[in-house]
Order: structure tokens, then C-alpha cells, then sequence
């Protein structure tokens, strides 16, 4: 099965089912000399964890992070840093009526159609489960950015109608994570909350979006043409489940200015840096940084898996009713916050190591 690794320099690559025994990943590239704060890789991992607060599913996972290979002594040798976690709060019983099922929606069908054959429980290499390994990946890459300056952080700007007003901005992760929603707005997060568990309670999900803001990304990070920064960060961003638009800077809303406006003009500082005094480019230009932030805004689906009864077909092409069974997120957008950091951090990681070799 191709299309398990992402990057170039700087590359993760998955493994691992929702209930097979453990999923895990193994990163290459990343420079020998590091030392790794083990313990911040894990209190990130907590972040997406499952079960974590009454807006979640309720699958218990610990996700503990074992370490394989490509550290001694703290340090990061140069080797491939494998890492895996093993799943322990599995329910294959609850997927049995869908071993010849297809759920709306989902992976199920479009599977069975590429390859003949499908682990259907939890929707096995679908299953959202695989963006452990991302998340630790990207707790490395975030490490390996400290010293040069850049941080990445995601916050849940709606749930459904609910949602912020102000311009994205950079929260810091005290804020971001004050509220179980993710949501640096109090006063509007407790109302997201409200929508997620109505929707719960009532067997059904919400969707909405999610801003992510890259901050002290230098300029310069990105290739011309196929590798442009933002096609790059389209690639990871979109490979994310449940993940249907993206936009970059102003995004949609750019297309209804008129160039005068939409034009981020620069200005030189008195310390002889570049800035520009507008961001509708999201911190890109050409595909390449341009030293201002970047700025992205994903809209993410309502989850697919329903606990209402749907019409739908099995293996044989017959009609069924299928049951909604099972433990699932009302809502992605809270886990999925620290998915997005990862991705950024990925790909920030493996354009720094790619642009050292960009000028003599």
C-alpha cells in the first residue's frame, strides 16, 4: 500500500490499523545531536488522545509513546527514530455488522473498490486512529524549529454556527486549551460545547473550522514550482481526515477585493528587516515565505459515523438499513487541533533542512 510517507528530507512514515495491535511511525531525516525532551512528545500525544472530555469518543487509549530506535542518551543519533503505541481499548465486536457493509460516507466502499479486501473494524488503515504517529512526528519537528525561531499553533475558530468574528491571530497554548472545545474565545467555546453535545445527544455530528498561524517562519521556505509551500502544506493538510477546504491568507474572501486592496505592500524597518503591512497572502508569495505569519483556515466535515439508523448497501449491492454502533467523536475539531500543528510542523521542518542547500 503506497502513500504512508510524507516529506523528503525530513520523513514520516505510518503504520498500524485502529484495532490492530499498535500503530506507530518511524521519522527520517531528522539531524543527530538533538536532544529530545521526551516528556513534551508525550504531553502532546495527550492532546488527541481519545476519551480526554465529554466532547470526544469514548475509547480509552493511553497512547504511551515507546521509543524503538534513533535516540541515545536523549539524544537524536541521525538513525530513523521509530516509535510505536499499542492499542488497548479496542471493541472489534461493535464493527461486526459491518464486515460486507458499506457506512455512508466513509472509507468502506471506496477501500473495497481499490483493494478487494478491508479491515473493517474502526475502518482499520482509514481510521483516524494512523494521526497518532503524525503527532509524534510532529513534536519532534516542533522541537527541531525551536531554535530557529518558528512555532505553530491551531485553534478552533467554529463548531458548526457558532463561531469567531475576529481576524486570526496566534494564541499561545494556554489559551488554545483553557476550554475542552479548543477555542481561545470563552465566552463562545461553552456555546460550541453546547452544540457538540446536542448533537451527541441526539446521535448526530457537527463539523466546522479551524485556524492554524505559523509565527517566526522566515523568508524564504519553499520551491518555485511543483514544491511551493502552500502546495506542500495543501498535500499534508488535506491528507487529514475529515479535512474539505482550505484557505490560504484571505482565502475565498480575497476573491471578492479588487487587486489595490488585496496587494500586501512592503515596507522596510529601522532595523532593515522586510515586513508588509497586510497579510491577504497567508505569509506566501510565489510559493515561497515571505517572513510574515501563515495563516490558514481548514473546514473540517461532520463526522460520518452516525448513532441514527441509515439506508445504505452491502457487498452484494443490496439495500440495508445499517445501525449506528459504536464510539465516536461528535466532533473532530478539538483532537484534530494538534493534527494540524503536526502537519505544519512537518512540513516547516523539511523546507528548513531543503532551503540549507539553496545558496552557496
Amino acid at each position: 500500500m503506497a502513500g504512508n510517507a510524507f516529506g523528503t528530507l525530513f520523513r514520516l512514515t505510518t503504520f498500524g490499523e485502529s484495532h490492530g495491535k499498535a500503530i506507530g511511525g518511524v521519522l527520517d531525516g531528522c539531524p543527530a545531536g538533538m536532544e529530545l525532551d521526551l516528556p513534551a512528545v508525550q504531553s502532546e500525544l495527550l492532546r488527541r488522545k481519545p476519551g480526554q472530555s465529554s466532547l470526544t469518543t469514548g475509547r480509552q487509549e493511553p497512547d504511551e509513546i515507546h521509543w524503538l530506535s534513533g535516540l541515545y542518551e536523549g539524544k537524536t543519533t541521525g538513525a530513523p527514530i521509530a516509535f510505536i503505541a499499542h492499542n488497548q481499548d479496542a471493541r472489534t465486536e461493535d464493527y461486526a455488522h459491518l464486515e460486507k457493509a458499506f457506512r455512508p460516507s466513509h472509507a468502506d466502499f471506496t477501500t473495497w473498490a481499490k483493494y478487494g479486501i478491508r479491515d473493517h473494524r474502526g475502518g482499520g488503515r482509514s481510521s483516524a486512529r494512523e494521526t497518532w504517529a503524525r503527532v509524534a512526528g510532529g513534536a519532534i519537528a516542533r522541537q527541531f524549529l525551536a531554535p530557529l525561531g518558528i512555532e505553530v499553533s491551531a485553534y478552533v475558530e467554529r463548531v458548526h454556527d457558532t463561531g469567531m468574528v475576529s481576524v486570526p491571530q496566534f494564541y499561545n497554548r494556554e489559551a488554545v486549551d483553557a476550554h475542552a472545545v479548543r477555542c481561545p474565545d470563552l465566552s463562545l467555546a461553552e456555546s460550541m460545547a453546547n452544540k457538540i453535545l446536542l448533537a451527541k445527544k441526539a446521535g448526530d455530528t457537527v463539523g466546522g473550522t479551524l485556524v492554524v498561524v505559523a509565527r517566526g517562519v522566515p523568508a524564504g521556505l519553499g520551491e518555485p514550482v511543483f514544491d511551493k509551500l502552500q502546495a506542500t502544506l495543501a498535500h499534508a493538510l488535506w491528507s487529514l481526515p475529515a479535512v474539505k477546504s482550505m484557505e490560504l491568507g484571505s482565502g475565498l474572501q480575497g476573491t471578492y477585493m479588487h487587486g489595490s486592496e488585496h496587494n500586501d505592500p512592503w515596507i522596510q524597518t529601522k532595523e532593515g528587516e522586510f515586513e508588509t503591512t497586510s497579510n491577504h497572502s497567508g505569509g506566501i508569495q510565489g510559493g515561497i515565505s515571505n517572513g510574515s505569519e501563515i495563516v490558514i483556515r481548514l473546514g473540517f466535515k461532520p463526522v460520518s459515523t452516525l448513532l441514527k439508523t441509515q439506508d445504505s448497501v452491502n457487498e452484494a449491492g443490496e439495500p440495508i438499513q445499517l445501525e449506528g454502533r459504536g464510539r465516536h467523536d461528535p466532533c473532530v475539531l478539538p483532537r484534530a487541533v494538534p493534527l494540524v500543528e503536526a502537519m505544519v510542523l512537518l512540513v516547516l521542518a523539511d523546507h528548513s533542512l531543503k532551503n540549507n542547500s539553496a545558496q552557496l
